[in-house]
């Protein structure tokens, strides 16, 4: 399989950063599959073209306004995930809209698209997320990794951080 984990954001404006800072932790703590690739999507929108073409599976974090409570997580899928960005309070998140659109366009669209959304608290000029979103990285990550698994793709801990963080299992242990 070919498959991206695509973190959007951008971390100078706090809470906006949230899916790059994800990845980051994704990276850090898991072993991913062969086929599994993350990219650091930061502010950056057509430049991330040739990254996310004819892909099996394209797995986005990011903030969202999705009218849930500051730091609520959501997972969209499929056709709804453009519309998530009708609502945008960042300029990349049009962006990211435009970009599935012209990936379909070509014909080089993912065969499946899943967001993974936070709703931030706070976007203010900070290189640190809030509280309440900093906690939810963990969730996201864990919640990638149990995509990749519903996918037949199996990422394995890394032993320094096992014993820091939650399972896959324990995050959502009726999906698994």
């Amino acid at each position: 399989m070919n498959v991206v984990v695509l973190g959007v954001g951008n971390v100078l404006m706090s809470d906006e950063g949230v899916g790059v800072h994800a990845v980051e932790a994704l990276e850090r703590a898991w072993e991913l599959p062969e086929g599994v690739r993350c990219v650091d999507g930061g502010a950056s929108t057509q430049e991330l073209l040739g990254d996310l073409e004819n892909l099996d599976q394209l797995i986005i974090v990011d903030a969202v306004s999705a009218g849930l409570e500051p730091g609520g997580v959501t997972r969209v899928e499929g056709a709804a995930v453009p519309s998530v960005f009708t609502t945008r309070f960042s300029p990349h998140q049009t962006g990211i809209s435009d970009l599935l659109a012209t990936l379909k366009l070509v014909g080089r669209a993912p065969g499946s698209v899943v967001l993974f959304g936070v709703q931030p608290v706070r976007l203010t000029l900070d290189l640190e997320l809030s509280a309440k979103v900093a906690a939810r990285v963990p969730e996201l990550c864990a919640s990638v990794v149990l995509e990749l698994s519903r996918l037949g793709l199996e990422a394995k801990r890394r032993a320094a951080v096992a014993r820091a963080e939650p399972t896959a299992q324990a995050m959502h242990p009726q999906a698994v």
